[in-house]
């Protein structure tokens, strides 16, 4: 995954006033935090911030902070992103420092690749984790964990540890999940036929609960 470049201004003010007049302003308040790292108080443009935002995943892109015209150069990831919740509009952003040396824990996507054997019989390809928490270095967080399901027949299922990984990229599972499986039509079929058995016993009781309503 490619770095993220991004221009940030120090800033002494704090509380929700200053807060305001700054995003007036075009800008947005933001904190830089971290490992070893003194917290430091700062500021970004907003379209610039936006507009590097819709580049790539906020919370697995490597970010490259030019603090003060270059002054300072931090590599950062985004921790948390605060947003307006009717508007969408960014409120602040918390940067968190890292170590280019030091691994750190990111949630990357599935991709599934190749047509299942079992797809092709009939069966449904059920993906249990669309996500997966990877431990790697900020410089090779991958952009997702593609696997190639083409040989997966009725019934099977791959699990966290069947899945090939470069080499400096780790899944700290304890547990060796599912991650997807191929139902067979027959489970299928079952798995319908529970969820409207589910459905006509919900009605039934909604039905007698008006009745019983409708009695007093």
């Amino acid at each position: 995954m490619s770095t993220l470049e991004i221009k940030a201004t120090t800033r002494t003010t704090k509380g929700n006033g200053p807060a305001r007049s700054m995003r007036r302003s075009g800008r947005i308040p933001a904190i830089l935090y971290g490992r070893d790292t003194e917290p430091l108080m700062l500021s970004v443009d907003k379209k610039e911030l936006e507009t590097t935002v819709k580049k790539g995943a906020v919370g697995r892109s490597l970010y490259k902070l030019s603090i003060d015209d270059g002054k300072q150069a931090k590599a950062a990831m985004v921790k948390d992103l605060q947003t307006h919740p009717v508007s969408g509009d960014i409120l602040h952003v918390d940067f968190y420092a890292v170590d280019m040396q030091r691994k750190v824990r990111v949630n990357v996507p599935v991709i599934t690749t190749g047509k299942a054997k079992g797809v092709e019989l009939g069966g449904m390809l059920q993906v249990i984790r669309r996500e997966l928490e990877v431990l790697c270095y900020p410089g090779h967080i991958p952009d997702a964990i593609t696997v190639d399901i083409s040989d997966l027949d009725l019934g099977d299922s791959l699990h966290v540890k069947d899945i090939p990984l470069e080499s400096d990229v780790e899944i700290p599972a304890e547990v060796n999940f599912t991650v997807l499986t191929i139902l067979s039509p027959k489970v299928e079929a079952e798995a319908e036929e529970e969820e409207e058995e589910g459905e006509l016993e919900e009605a039934a009781e909604a039905e007698e609960t008006t009745e019983e309503a409708d009695g007093q």
